[in-house]
């Protein structure tokens, strides 16, 4: 069973395979057509007629395409019949020519170039550049100043705020300290009169040491916090001058940072030594693109005058000479246009071969049917009268 079914599988490939090597091949069979049905005849018929259409169409393209290779190989013709004066001048032409040319592309080829918009922008603010890069360089430098001024104020305002709260944290101490002391003072009062009142003690010696203890004790106290009190006040002072210095710096430092936005905005830029290497590669693209607009110039000269003179030996399209000179110079150049012209014009010719015969196969399937049936002769004579006066207004 397997073996028939791969034997019939292989016929199938290979009618598949002979389909396709017969693609190219257009075949006709109305045999299995009903042309007794209104609906079939036309169908088929209008099919031959458009397939007929299509070729004839194709053949124009290629008739004309055909026409063109066979100027070009026409002019080469006449261009290496030409006497040596003439030979001569046009070789000097299209060497000058292809000359103009090679710098255009040696220009049009280099890199790091500056686009249309940015030429054209630095073009525009070409005066004051040079001042804008001042500018911008200045302020960039006053911006690095005016951060490290910030940062060193910032410091110090720290270091004030730490020194402060040094300060309160003493003068607390001092106070709890004087607390503690009072205290024990009283303590040792009471302490007294109970020895004095219940013993009968003479305690005046102690009296004496305990007020002088606590005298001694609260004079300390009280210089010392009247000094951290003065300390701290003059940090007080100190912070308010630093605050006071930080939003004077601040203020510059916002008016500095909206000066480089705009100055950046300005010439499109994103620092001012961005703007420096823009400005020297304009300076150096301004110098080659005078000089691209001259050889631009000479080349448009060498290409009138090439026209002018192949125009007058008799070469039906010059134009096409002058945008391939290297051409009219190199002698193999030449001969590999005409080789590749050569095998274009012998495809062509088998492309309007294979049409002519499409349509010659279209137009006798419509005559053998036309034989075949000839009570629908009349009939398909209209339908290709009707079809070519169609064909013939679309085209106007």
């Amino acid at each position: 069973m397997g073996f028939w079914k791969n034997l019939f599988s292989k016929k199938k490939i290979k009618q598949e395979e002979n389909t396709e090597e017969n693609w190219d091949q257009v075949v006709y069979n109305h045999r299995d057509v009903n042309f007794r049905d209104q609906e079939q005849r036309t169908s088929y018929i209008t099919t031959c007629l458009e397939q007929m259409a299509e070729a004839s169409g194709e053949l124009d393209i290629l008739a004309s395409e055909y026409s063109m290779v066979t100027s070009y190989l026409t002019d080469m013709e006449e261009i290496e019949a030409l006497p040596g004066s003439s030979t001569e001048r046009i070789r000097q032409l299209a060497s000058g020519l292809d000359a103009m040319n090679s710098e255009m592309k040696k220009f049009q080829g280099r890199k790091n170039r500056l686009t249309d918009k940015e030429y054209y922008s630095l073009r525009k603010q070409e005066a004051e550049v040079e001042e804008g890069i001042r500018k911008i360089r200045e302020e960039e430098h006053r911006a690095v100043l005016i951060k490290k001024d910030l940062r060193r104020l910032d410091g110090e305002r720290h270091a004030y705020t730490f020194r402060r709260q040094e300060l309160e944290n003493a003068e607390n101490n001092l106070r709890g300290m004087a607390v503690i002391f009072l205290a024990a003072f009283g303590a040792l009062v009471i302490l007294l009169l109970i020895l004095q009142m219940a013993l009968q003690m003479d305690v005046f010696v102690g009296y004496f040491l305990a007020i002088a203890a606590v005298a001694i004790a609260m004079t300390v106290i009280s210089v010392k916090y009247m000094d951290a009190e003065r300390d701290r006040v003059k940090v007080g002072e100190s912070m308010n001058r630093i605050i006071s210095l930080q939003n004077t710096v601040k203020i510059r430092y916002v008016n500095n940072r909206k000066l480089l936005q705009y100055l950046y905005l300005k010439y499109d830029v994103e620092s001012g030594e961005n703007l420096q290497k823009r400005w020297a590669v304009y300076q150096r693209e301004k110098e080659e693109r005078r000089q691209y607009t001259e050889t631009e110039a000479k080349a448009d000269c060498y290409r009138k005058e090439l026209i002018s003179s192949l125009a007058g030996c008799r070469v039906r399209d010059p134009e096409r000479w002058a945008d391939q000179p290297r051409a009219l110079l190199d002698k193999r150049e030449m001969v590999e246009i005409r080789h590749g012209l050569i095998l274009r014009r012998q495809s062509l010719r088998e492309q309007m071969e294979y049409n002519r015969n499409l349509a010659e196969t279209a137009k006798n399937e419509i005559t053998e049917v036309a034989r075949e049936y000839p009570e629908y002769a009349s009939e398909i004579l209209q339908m290709a009268d009707d079809f070519e006066d169609a064909k013939v207004k679309a085209s106007e």
